[in-house]
């Protein structure tokens, strides 16, 4: 069966801008023509090989790998697949949170251009949930998060219940509002404090398998995420125990880029209100203006 779940946020990344009417700039220019879709900074591709070196040695071993469409995530874990000799299953249910916005956020690159950067990209997987261009609320993202979370493992369990052989160990890369959802909607901990630094890795190890496979709907006009019941500590798929939180003494710099849930706008830097007209570095959160998100879950 699943018995771990290790997550890690991508490396060090350029940053961007947005304005009040949603146009993107980058200081980088992405790969994918994407503003707001940057590289790693080169600081971030030597902490995804460091990550890479920890990651090979994890026990249970990595059997399969998981990315945000982004970038970034991508840059960030293709060493790893690259030194285990795997895939990279690329789920936008996993993928970054944008706030609520006035306007469409853009979306990341398909898969079949992402493959040509980064050959390991499967062009046969299905994600299991496409995120509002529209933007989410703090709530949104993580129920959001646990429906992309409920699916993966219980397609996991159905492998093991049909074949009686699957991954034991999968790996997520995704950024550090996904991150925090993540580890919130595994453990049923709605107030759990996630350590998301650059690169940091945090482990879940699983309570109790269930006595079958757990069947999660699809999502639908009527439920566009459907309810996991994540809250009140039952967690997905039967429950996880953090074991490992956000740890990043494998890294030369150790932690770096924490983030958080604010009570406004936040991002990888400080906490600031945007004033109308001015843009602002681009994060997670970035909406065109303060309180338009949900202040607590």
């Amino acid at each position: 069966m699943l018995e771990a779940i290790y997550i890690t946020r991508h490396g060090f990344r350029s940053n961007w801008v947005t304005d009040n009417q949603g146009n993107y700039s980058a200081m980088i220019t992405s790969p994918t023509g994407i503003p707001s879709d940057p590289p790693l900074a080169a600081h971030g591709t030597e902490q995804a090989k460091e990550l890479m070196a920890h990651l090979v040695k994890l026990d249970p071993k990595i059997d399969k790998i998981y990315s945000s469409p982004f970038y970034r995530c991508l840059e960030t874990i293709n060493p790893t697949a690259e030194a285990l000799d795997l895939g990279i299953l690329v789920d936008n249910g996993i993928g970054e949170w944008y706030g609520v916005g006035r306007f469409d956020h853009p979306s990341p690159a398909s898969p079949e251009l992402l493959h040509t950067f980064f050959p390991r990209v499967s062009l046969s997987y299905v994600p299991t949930i496409i995120p509002s261009t529209k933007g989410e609320t703090i709530a949104q993202v993580h129920d959001r998060t646990a429906y992309a979370l409920a699916r993966i493992i219980a397609d996991i369990d159905r492998g093991w219940a049909e074949e009686g052989k699957g991954p034991k160990a999968i790996i997520i890369c995704s950024h550090a509002a996904t991150n925090i959802a993540a580890g919130r909607a595994l453990t049923g901990d709605e107030n759990f404090d996630v350590k998301t630094g650059t690169c940091s890795l945090s482990t879940y190890r699983r309570r109790k398998a269930p006595t079958s496979p757990i069947i999660v709907p699809l999502p639908s006009d009527e439920f566009p995420v459907p309810d996991t019941a994540w809250r009140g500590g039952n967690g997905v798929g039967g429950g996880w125990d953090n074991v490992i939180n956000g740890d990043c003494t494998f890294l030369k710099n150790g932690e770096e880029r924490n983030w958080w849930f604010s009570n406004d706008e936040a991002w990888d830097s400080a906490v600031v209100k945007q004033k109308p007209g001015k843009a602002s570095e681009g994060g997670p959160g970035s909406a065109p203006q303060a309180g338009q998100m949900e202040a607590k879950i």
